[in-house]
């Protein structure tokens, strides 16, 4: 009996007829004839298809945080007027939602600061200490400092969220969320 192909044959380790061999063997074989071959061109696609899936999806991610970012700005809030907030004194209000609580602090007469009151380690809130001039973290003794929002001690490693404020006619404003990718 004559060959055509010699890349067809398959060999047994053991060097018996393929019929005498054990179950196993035939379900898993070593052989390249019986293993499900992959050409270096179908691999190629293969990596080239995947890179092309990664691509999108960061592209889509991209995509997707341009679009919120272009998104309107919340509308300016009203959170107290200038006589009932005395310099030293902090006062709590929501903004941008009403699950987002923030701080008001009158540092100076003429110098105000807000942020978000959610510890950035782990959503813990925050007590302003206006004479000490820091927000202070009870649940593990976190501290930022007041007018910058960075943190000082402790396991928090982000900055507060900051709240731009204006005064207006005697009355304080919140008017957006600051951008802390460009700080």
């Amino acid at each position: 009996m004559r060959i055509e192909d010699p890349d067809q044959i398959t060999i047994a380790p053991d060097g018996g007829m393929p019929e005498a061999q054990p179950k196993w063997r035939q379900d898993f074989p070593i052989d390249w004839p019986k293993d499900e071959y992959r050409s270096r061109r179908d691999f190629t696609k293969l990596l080239g298809l995947t890179s092309l899936a990664f691509v999108v999806g960061q592209a889509w991610i991209v995509l997707l945080s341009l679009i919120q970012r272009a998104e309107k700005r919340p509308p300016p809030f009203e959170i107290t007027s200038l006589e009932n907030l005395p310099v030293g004194t902090a006062r709590l209000f929501y903004y941008p939602t009403q699950i987002d609580p923030c701080l008001l602090v009158r540092i100076t007469p003429n110098e105000f600061v807000a942020f978000g009151q959610k510890c950035t380690h782990l959503s813990c809130p925050v007590i302003p200490r206006v004479p000490e001039g820091k927000f202070y973290c009870p649940c593990h003794s976190g501290s930022f400092d007041l007018k910058t929002g960075f943190p000082l001690a402790g396991p928090p490693r982000r900055p507060l969220p900051r709240v731009l404020v204006e005064v207006r006619n005697g009355k304080v404003f919140a008017t957006g969320l600051a951008d802390r990718s460009v700080v």
